[in-house]
């Protein structure tokens, strides 16, 4: 029988009733597309665009999206790609500043890995865990582009997979990411989200602060890494 639960939610999934990678994608495909409608807010950063779209059930969460376009000088696909695409949980612990520590739950696969993260915020904001299952795909299209979906994962039903999830409010995201090749020869970063960040924060807080939250991560990027070892 086909899962009839919407893949793309910040309700998490169980390890029992993990959808196919293949559902995963194509239901990250159709949101990513379907971004280009979305309601446009503010630019940050000069360059990085964000829009938005009202959230749905079951969560009636608010999506948010960025999307920045990047000369080859900035960044070319290949490596842009590279840093997505392979351990991301650990590429973006080295340049979001929130994240302290990652630890690869479980893989599944080579393209899927239950990852948890974990965020350490200043001042009075406690800790928050975030536990998801990553799933990559890289797209048969005639310009290189590839996905990346990211959705909830409630370890509870595996004691010894729970331990290593650090201590923390509990929050939830879903999130899909397209790298992709332009005919101009830059390359597109799209990113679409829906979170619940748990705990006391009241979620039009959270909601208000999205935009510029998640367009930070591609200045931070850049500069991470600009200071990269360049391949020879």
């Amino acid at each position: 029988m086909a899962d009839s639960k919407p893949l793309l939610t910040i309700s998490p999934r169980k390890l029992s009733d993990i959808p196919s990678e293949e559902s995963i994608i194509a239901a990250g495909r159709e949101l990513i597309e379907s971004t280009e409608s979305w309601k446009e807010g503010k630019t940050h950063f000069t360059k990085v665009k964000t829009l938005s779209r009202p959230g749905g059930p079951p969560d009636n969460d608010n999506w948010h999206c960025r999307v920045s376009e990047h000369t080859p000088e900035e960044v070319t696909f290949d490596v842009l790609w590279d840093k997505m695409a392979k351990d991301k949980a650990l590429n973006e612990k080295e340049f979001i500043p929130a994240i302290d520590k990652v630890t690869q739950v479980q893989e599944l696969s080579p393209t899927a890995q239950i990852w948890t993260i974990h965020y350490k915020f200043p001042l009075m904001v406690s800790d928050r865990v975030f536990t998801v299952l990553q799933v990559v795909h890289k797209e048969d299209s005639e310009l290189p582009s590839g996905l990346i979906v990211s959705i909830p994962i409630d370890l509870s039903g595996d004691v010894e997979l729970q331990k290593l999830e650090e201590e923390g409010v509990r929050g939830y995201y879903v999130s899909v990411e397209r790298v992709k090749q332009l005919e101009n020869g830059n390359v597109e970063w799209r990113m679409a989200t829906s979170s619940d960040t748990g705990g006391l924060i009241p979620k039009f807080i959270a909601d208000l602060q999205m935009p510029k939250a998640i367009s930070e991560d591609v200045p931070h990027f850049l500069h991470w890494v600009e200071k990269q070892p360049k391949s020879t």
